[in-house]
């Protein structure tokens, strides 16, 4: 089974994402069996040499794909597996939907590199990916907001649509928002944003979400305990 298929044959996946510029010597806490794939990315500051790095440091501990999670052209690196092609389809900035896209594009195929395409959804709060991505915030209430972006997302050819609270927000994405999407589409749901302990990753799993995403409890949960428990929350979904 390639990358570009991204249904799993044991379950819901949990993605581990990058922290930020810098914090290379936390990226790489776990090994195989905590995680299905590891996340390369960030969304400011970050050069191709820091995602090459990043990369090299996640392979020399880790033999799960690893895949980029780019926000922007310059983002993109030759090491990795596949990367999420995807498109920020509530941005204000043309740029974000499909500017990047445009640039990225022939060199990904001069590098051969897996695409798996995704619509990148962010809900408020949003926090610093809506800012970045100058986002119209799918509003917390008002699922059928979601639901047509996600509509338009699949019938655009996306495999994965990504419903994003942003990182460090206060709460999750709402089971309601995920659970109206999840009965809409019949691509992936990806939820992530808010989701630092058990209770939370088993209630957007319950919700409906196929893919949970972490990347802040990498940062305070260095021992990795915490991060076992979330994980084997959504696993036990």
């Amino acid at each position: 089974m390639g990358l570009r298929d991204p249904r799993p044959p044991r379950g819901r996946n949990v993605y581990l994402r990058r922290p930020p510029l810098g914090r290379e010597s936390v990226a790489v806490p776990t090994r195989d069996e905590v995680c299905d794939d590891r996340r390369a990315g960030g969304s400011t500051g970050v050069t191709q040499d820091k995602v090459d790095s990043t990369i090299s440091a996640i392979k020399e501990t880790v033999t799960i794909p690893v895949i980029l999670f780019p926000a922007n052209a310059a983002n993109l690196s030759p090491l990795a597996d596949a990367l999420f092609f995807m498109s920020l389809l509530n941005s204000r900035d043309p740029r974000l939907i499909v500017g990047e896209q445009r640039l990225a594009a022939p060199v990904v195929r001069a590098w051969g590199l897996e695409t798996i395409p995704m619509a990148y959804l962010v809900v408020e709060p949003g926090m610093r990916a809506g800012e970045v991505g100058d986002a119209d915030l799918i509003p917390r209430k008002t699922p059928i907001v979601a639901v047509q972006y996600a509509l338009a997302a699949q019938m655009l050819g996306m495999k994965l649509v990504y419903l994003e609270a942003g990182s460090g927000a206060p709460d999750p994405v709402p089971g309601k928002l995920i659970r109206a999407v999840k009965d809409a589409v019949d691509i992936l749901v990806v939820v992530g944003g808010g989701i630092r302990t058990p209770e939370s990753a088993q209630g957007v799993t319950k919700a409906g979400a196929d893919v949970v995403v972490t990347g802040t409890i990498i940062e305070v949960a260095r021992e990795g305990a915490a991060l076992r428990k979330i994980i084997a929350a959504v696993k036990a979904g």
